[in-house]
């Protein structure tokens, strides 16, 4: 709180490359993209379709964790 949820949107700095953002975007990604070391303290979980929890939390910034149950 106060974020919000926005599903099929991807957030990625552009140092990943043009190559990779045009790729994410040919496979339907909404991409926004954000300056080199500007996007931290993220998470992100998903339930797969065979029930298992899979999350991450970068390793940037201030402590960040990804839990869930």
């Amino acid at each position: 709180y106060p974020r919000s949820s926005r599903p099929g949107h991807m957030m990625i700095e552009e140092s990943i490359g043009t190559a990779a953002i045009a790729e994410l975007e040919r496979r339907g990604h909404a991409v926004e993209k954000a300056p080199a070391w500007t996007v931290g303290r993220l998470t992100a979980a998903e339930r797969g379709d065979d029930g298992l929890l899979r999350a991450a939390a970068t390793p940037r910034l201030m402590q960040a964790y990804a839990a869930g149950r």
